[in-house]
């Protein structure tokens, strides 16, 4: 494995490091911490010891960062924020005050140095974001509105994002994973992101995307067959049968939060073979 994501996707060559990505934070929240515990809560020296944990339990080969976590967490320990977000009828205000909140910002950046310090470099550290239109939406709700997501919108949560993403470009990043939402967004919008991306060479990873947005994106996850990713959660924890994994393809599976952990390990080790 490396620290960068774009050098461990597959390839088709069978060569490349990524062959299993676990989508775990939900799942180990709650077996590590309880029902309402919560890794962001204590400054960046609680939540290493809550991924230190989480990592030694599953071994991904992709640790994840979830900056929707963050936020949640966030916003509900500083209701003065979100009365903030509330303030102001823009559409687009609530995510964008929410973002600009220099105190999320900090912790990123802590947490990211030291998780990086804790990896060595031994696999890549990808930042989880909603994507913009998602997060558009999810913002909106945190302060009781209607979510209201147009083009211009989601384009302009999309350059909120990419501002946000400028605290940790000097951190050792590995990549980008934009998850969408029950209607995927036009990915064309989300340009300041890519564009961002790149400049910090950065691989962006798409999950649930429109099929037409796929091409913008360095890798898809999803259910289909052609998509880099193959989703296979509903088959590997709904007793379903799981599909073959080609030497372009790695494994992507989101562990359900409630699963006892003898069946996820026991799951887990027939996803690697």
């Amino acid at each position: 494995m490396s620290q960068t994501l774009a050098d461990d996707l597959p390839d088709g060559s069978g060569t490349k490091a990524l062959r299993v990505w676990l989508k775990s934070s939900g799942y180990a929240r709650r077996l590590l911490l309880g029902e309402s515990g919560d890794p962001w809560a204590d400054g960046a020296a609680k939540y290493l010891s809550f991924f230190s944990q989480a990592r030694g339990l599953l071994r991904a080969d992709v640790a994840e960062v979830d900056l929707g976590d963050l936020f949640r967490s966030w916003v509900h320990r500083h209701p003065a924020l979100r009365a903030d977000m509330a303030s102001k009828k823009r559409v687009t205000y609530p995510l964008r005050r929410m973002l600009e909140e220099e105190g999320p910002r900090q912790l990123l950046d802590e947490v990211t140095e030291a998780v990086a310090a804790n990896l060595q470099a031994q696999v890549p550290m990808v930042l989880v974001m909603p994507a913009p239109g998602a997060w558009l939406a999810e913002a909106q709700q945190m302060v009781d509105r209607p979510a209201e997501v147009d083009d211009d919108a989601v384009e302009d949560a999309a350059m909120y994002m990419a501002d946000f993403l400028r605290c940790v470009s000097a951190r050792p990043v590995g990549g980008l994973l934009l998850e969408e939402g029950a209607s995927p967004g036009p990915a064309t919008r989300y340009s300041p992101i890519l564009n961002a991306a790149k400049h910090y060479r950065w691989a962006v990873v798409g999950r649930d995307v429109a099929p037409e947005s796929a091409a913008v994106f360095d890798a898809t996850i999803g259910p289909n067959a052609n998509a880099e990713g193959r989703d296979v959660s509903l088959d590997l924890f709904g007793q379903g049968t799981l599909p073959d994994i080609g030497s372009g393809q790695f494994a992507f599976t989101e562990i359900p939060v409630g699963h006892a952990p003898e069946a996820v390990l026991d799951a887990i080790a027939q996803l690697r073979g």
